[in-house]
């Protein structure tokens, strides 16, 4: 078992440097862990004594999970720094996913937490590193990595040519779930999604009133739906061939869930709330779902699996060959900065709402270029109440 984890390069002793560097992971993250949990025994402590009635039920959940997630970190961290000091290159370098995970997971309850600020450089600079380290602790994955590019930049030059490029050539599902196909199926979904809703709420929701709907700082797009796609796309890609009815108590499911997930992170987080099914028949988790827009997430999962997904592989592939993964690095950038402006737009709005603005030059910034009418304008559908955030 264990020697399917090894590779060339464990033969190999690291660089001093390097295995200085997981003896200092080992006591960093042992001088942090008693630490983290004093911190908690003092939550449990206070939670237990009463103390933390005021706080609300969602910053005390938020809080016991971020201490959840620093407790996982700083023990994987220290499993980390014992593999690079035993030359475990390949061992440290699969170790590295879940690092990913519990850094993503980390970030995302400090932002619920505090916002964006300088709570997020630690997280920043760990991801940052944590990429840098992967390729060259095992310098078998990067070239695995390689030669698996160029090979397969071949296979769809050839299947280009075809009519056959992103179809999934093993016949288990539809297509191939690569980042090419999923980041495209992101943008269009976007875009369609974004244009559906603001059709919807025209003529039936509102009827005669046009209402901007779109969920990020530039372009015409709604990330949920996008997201929705990739979603429906990586789950239901195997049940292409399936009986509609299972295809849609599935999507159902997963576009439930998923857009409670969001509505939860953005009222945690902000203290932004788009959408509200309160007094929908069949409400769910407080508004946040109701089973009549879960059935219209089952009934799009239909129709995208059965539908548009052929017609959005056909659509892809008009992209010149190429030009492909070009245009789309330049688009995935675009996409990034969107995100991450939306983001800090969002948490400036936040600031200034609950009267209580950071003067650094990045809220002077928002503050001039994004201020409330703008992006009261921007994000018609979204109010902010600064006291339903957790860190309200």
């Amino acid at each position: 078992m264990a020697a399917e984890f090894t590779s060339p390069a464990d033969k190999k002793r690291l660089p001093v440097v390097l295995r200085v560097f997981g003896v200092l992971l080992i006591i960093g993250s042992g001088v942090a862990l008693p630490v983290i949990a004093k911190t908690m025994y003092q939550a449990v402590t206070m939670f237990d004594a009463g103390a933390m009635r005021g706080e609300g039920i969602s910053t005390i959940v938020v809080t016991f999970v971020n201490l959840a997630v620093l407790v996982a970190l700083a023990v994987t961290l220290i499993v980390f720094g014992v593999r690079l000091i035993r030359n475990q290159r390949r061992w440290a370098a699969l170790l590295s996913y879940g690092l990913y995970v519990l850094l993503l997971a980390g970030a995302l309850c400090s932002i619920m937490l505090a916002g964006i600020g300088y709570e997020l450089i630690p997280y920043g600079v760990g991801f940052a590193v944590t990429v840098a380290l992967q390729s060259y602790l095992d310098p078998s994955l990067l070239e695995e990595r390689r030669a698996h590019r160029k090979a397969r930049e071949a296979e769809e030059h050839a299947e280009g040519e075809a009519g056959t490029l992103g179809r999934d050539p093993s016949g288990k599902g539809y297509i191939t779930l690569n980042f090419f196909n999923l980041f495209w199926i992101f943008v269009v979904a976007s875009v369609l999604g974004l244009l559906m809703e603001e059709i919807v709420h025209f003529l039936f929701v509102v009827p005669g009133q046009w209402q901007d709907r779109a969920g990020l700082l530039f372009g015409p797009f709604s990330p949920i739906y996008g997201c929705g796609a990739v979603l429906m796309t990586i789950f239901l890609n195997r049940f292409h061939k399936s009986n509609w009815l299972v295809i849609f108590l599935v999507a159902a499911v997963i576009g439930g869930a998923f857009e409670a997930f969001v509505s939860l992170f953005m009222q945690y987080a902000f203290g932004a709330v788009a959408w509200d099914y309160s007094n929908m028949p069949g409400s769910l988790f407080g508004g946040r779902t109701c089973l009549p827009f879960m059935a219209c997430w089952g009934l799009l999962g239909v129709v995208w699996i059965k539908l548009l997904l052929p017609f959005m592989l056909r659509l892809v592939n008009f992209i010149p060959w190429n030009w492909r993964y070009m245009l789309t690095t330049v688009a995935a950038c675009f996409m990034l900065v969107d995100a991450v402006m939306t983001l800090q737009a969002l948490d400036c709005w936040y600031m200034r709402l609950s009267h209580d603005p950071v003067d650094t030059p990045i809220q002077q910034f928002y503050d001039h270029e994004f201020g409330d009418a703008y992006m009261a304008d921007r994000f018609q559908s979204m109010t902010i109440v600064p006291s339903d955030a957790v860190r309200g």
